[in-house]
């Protein structure tokens, strides 16, 4: 049974304020994650003051900038929750969004690089990040395959392994529209690439996340939020505590169930076999020596085993052994 890495992505959910990074970290825990991922950038690299924000990003602020630094954590407060993920027992993540902000995540001692949608066709990122030489997530929302064809060939250009990386499938609508998931692109990804996969979810909900673990995703990524109701650009698309942790529970009930492929009996049905299969039996009396025929056989559920009806040729013609009464089991 191979195990889902589940991201909670905590995002900028925290609004900026690190006691609420930090509950949000307590929220992941509880619910099984194996990590939380933040957001680390320098707002001033991120964009330009005149940057137009997404539709989806409606808050006050006027410009995608004003947004955005309300928004950013310094570095220090990053020390602090990679030491409370740390006393938690729950993988401390977060997506760079500039080099800056990459070289100290990797001084950090990060261990995995979670490259976003945005960022796909950022060189330098790219560049900076396969020189770290360690274990990297690429998400793909917004792009086709030779973007992704050409993202991947920079990162192995420069010292990652083709192994080591795992590329989510992704929408980057928020929330994504059902009838734009395209969950079967992320087997296509499989199949072009060899790399391991995965996705990356917008949706309102968690069914698709748990497809896609049935698909054999092995990274599941999910927004998440302490109250839909906050103000902020993502808390509406994001998952309740509640939401988190069903959605957890389901992918490793899933993970259970797609088993190792073997069609066999299992042990707790075995004991219905007997129960719920049908034998040969008598259909009248039936007397020694008499020939067994359609017309004096039937084929019912007897709670005992009995001749398999698959035997029924080899049965029929042959002498009663001894007496039968009726729906009595033939036996030899």
């Amino acid at each position: 049974m191979s195990k889902t890495y589940i991201i909670a992505e905590a995002g900028v959910n925290h609004n900026g304020n690190i006691f609420l990074a930090k509950k949000l970290i307590d929220i992941a825990k509880n619910a099984g994650a194996d990590a939380v991922k933040f957001q680390t950038f320098i707002t001033k690299e991120l964009l330009t003051k005149d940057a137009k924000k997404a539709l989806y990003q409606k808050t006050k602020e006027s410009t995608q900038f004003e947004m955005i630094k309300k928004l950013e954590l310094s570095f220090e407060d990053f020390i602090e929750l990679k030491k409370y993920c740390d006393n938690k027992g729950i993988e401390f993540l977060s997506t760079p969004f500039d080099l800056q902000s990459a070289r100290f995540l990797n001084e950090l001692g990060m261990k995995i690089f979670k490259i976003p949608s945005g960022e796909i066709t950022n060189y330098l990122l790219l560049r900076e990040i396969a020189k770290f030489k360690k274990p990297i997530i690429l998400s793909t929302g917004m792009s086709n395959i030779d973007e992704i064809k050409e993202a991947l060939n920079v990162l192995i250009r420069f010292g990652a392994k083709k192994e080591q990386i795992t590329i989510l499938h992704c929408n980057s609508e928020y929330p994504t529209p059902f009838n734009d998931v395209n969950l079967k692109a992320m087997l296509t990804i499989k199949e072009k690439f060899g790399t391991k996969i995965g996705y990356s979810d917008h949706t309102l909900g968690i069914e698709v996340s748990i497809a896609a673990v049935a698909m054999g995703a092995s990274v599941i990524e999910k927004h998440f939020t302490i109250s839909n109701e906050l103000t902020g650009p993502d808390h509406k698309a994001s998952l309740t505590p509640f939401e988190l942790k069903k959605m957890v529970k389901a992918i490793r009930n899933i993970e259970i169930s797609l088993g190792d492929g073997i069609k066999r009996v299992s042990l707790s049905e075995a004991k219905n076999k007997i129960v719920a299969r049908k034998f040969i039996v008598a259909k009248k009396d039936i007397k020694k020596g008499e020939i067994f025929s359609e017309e004096n056989l039937t084929i019912k559920r007897t709670g005992i085993e009995g001749i398999s009806p698959m035997r029924w040729e080899e049965i029929v013609g042959k002498k009663a052994n001894k007496d039968y009464k009726i729906d009595e089991i033939i036996n030899f």
